[in-house]
């Protein structure tokens, strides 16, 4: 560079007061002193300045660098790893070429910078230059924020435990899903060969009409809902799915997108039956086996006799005993359901074998036979269904009045990897209103008198399965269809 002050000004100048620009570091890596001066005085009101002449001095934080020719042989190695570390955002260098520079060496040096100032220039224009290099970069850095804000909110989205779902918003009846995360697809099964489709494939027949009114309500009147539905996964289970829509909407303030929230809430539901049904036998059953208890007392407290007060005894002793059984139902449901899930499959052949046998013992007039594929141990890890098994192989034998009553259990293992379960006996049936309260609900005027019903009932529903009864001249059977592996 030239020999005194106006070498890189061409002359004093005065410029107007600078507006400062906080936070941004400047970098100069100049080698001659007075120039370095120069170049402070000019920026130093605007961006806070710092000067070297070692090529370490860009490793260290700043948002521009200038350089004169000395400093930019020292670190023109350096400038493009220097720049992939700063990656994404844009990090300027500026080169300061005194007017004698060969033109071939400008040219090689535009590889590396971002812009060659030619000296001698104004202050104006130096500062005009170095502010539009600051200017880029800032531009870059926002936006760098901003696809790093992306990217944070899409990762959440794509790791929530729960399932997202982005759909497009069309005139017509159907909106096509542009968006799904890992949640949507651990819970229901389908992936994005599922985009372009409307949500409604997770529905089927026996999803209740009363929900779906209400999402296409909600939609058509582009205001968020909520409901619990029950939806099927690409493997045919059923689960109970807490569904929250929401519109989204453009600059314009038009609906473009429907973002919904899908959760499993299968167990929660079973809870909740659970509980009406735990408070109808608490609130029924014990209270009316209570009353006849209580009123049988003062019966005996008033009666004179002894053949009278061993009738009475006899009656309380009955009732005290249905009172157990009751609480024993009531313990094991909860034992079951509450239980966690397994940590390795159990051999349900095995099992069944073992139950067969306590049954002969227990029951010595009782004929229970067993079906089972040859050769396949059948494992499976339902929570609770060799108890649901148990429970409809006692039934069947204590509620037969006949002098040899007779079950048969079937176990099919299906291709699709579901396994199904019947229990078949000779005995009167399962009354209709016992099975009327699995649809309807417990009422005080319809309810179930055995808990065994609940018990496979809630078994089989947990694991996403399906339970039937079918009940004709020759007796009833018990069907259990599940996954084995739910």
């Amino acid at each position: 560079m030239g020999s005194n002050s106006d070498d890189i000004f061409g002359g004093a100048q005065s410029t107007a007061p600078p507006e400062p620009n906080d936070g941004v570091r400047v970098l100069l890596l100049v080698h001659r002193r007075r120039d370095r001066e120069l170049l402070v005085d000019a920026l130093s009101d605007r961006y806070a300045v710092d000067t070297a002449t070692e090529a370490a001095a860009i490793d260290e934080a700043f948002d521009c660098c200038v350089l004169d020719e000395a400093g930019f042989e020292r670190v023109r190695e350096r400038i493009e790893p220097r720049r992939e570390r700063a990656d994404p955002a844009f990090l300027p260098f500026a080169l300061l070429a005194s007017g004698d520079t060969r033109s071939a060496a400008k040219e090689r040096a535009w590889d590396r910078v971002d812009d060659v100032i030619e000296l001698p220039t104004s202050r104006r224009g130096l500062v005009s230059r170095v502010e539009n290099l600051v200017e880029r970069r800032s531009t870059s850095v926002r936006l760098s924020e901003t696809v790093d804000e992306l990217r944070l909110k899409e990762r959440a989205m794509d790791e929530s435990p729960v399932g997202i779902t982005l759909a497009e918003a069309t005139d017509g009846d159907d909106n096509p899903l542009v968006y799904l995360n890992g949640g949507f697809e651990e819970t229901t099964g389908h992936g994005e060969e599922k985009l372009g489709e409307d949500c409604r494939f997770l529905q089927r027949e026996d999803t209740s009409a009363e929900p779906r009114a209400a999402i296409r309500e909600a939609i058509a009147e582009e205001r968020p809902v909520s409901v619990d539905i029950l939806n099927y996964r690409a493997n045919g289970q059923k689960f109970w799915n807490q569904v929250t829509i929401s519109p989204i909407r453009d600059d314009g303030g038009e609906v473009a997108h429907y973002v919904g929230f899908q959760t499993d809430i299968t167990d929660r539901k079973i809870r909740e039956r659970r509980l009406e049904v735990m408070t109808r036998v608490l609130k029924h059953n014990l209270r009316n086996k209570m009353n006849l208890i209580e009123g049988y007392a003062d019966l005996l407290r008033g009666e004179i006799g002894d053949e009278s007060q061993r009738e009475s005894l006899e009656v309380i002793s009955e009732t005290a005993e249905d009172l157990m059984g009751i609480a024993a139902a009531v313990r094991k449901i909860n034992e079951t359901l509450d239980g966690t899930e397994l940590d390795a499959p159990i051999d349900l052949a095995e099992r069944l074998v073992d139950l067969r046998d306590r049954t002969k013992r227990r029951y010595s007039d009782a004929t229970v036979t067993l079906s089972l594929p040859d050769g396949d141990p059948i494992h499976v890890t339902v929570v609770g269904l060799t108890v649901a098994i148990e429970e409809a192989v006692e039934n069947a034998v204590k509620h037969n009045d006949a002098a040899n009553p007779s079950v048969h259990v079937r176990v099919e293992r299906r291709s699709d990897g579901w396994i199904a379960v019947e229990v078949a006996d000779d005995g009167p049936g399962i009354p209709d209103h016992e099975m009327r309260v699995l649809e309807v609900g417990e009422t005080s005027l319809t309810h179930a008198d055995r808990l065994g019903i609940w018990l496979m009932y809630w078994v089989v529903g947990r694991a996403g399965g399906e339970f039937d009864v079918d009940t004709g001249d020759d007796g009833t059977t018990v069907r259990l269809e599940v996954p084995a592996y739910p």
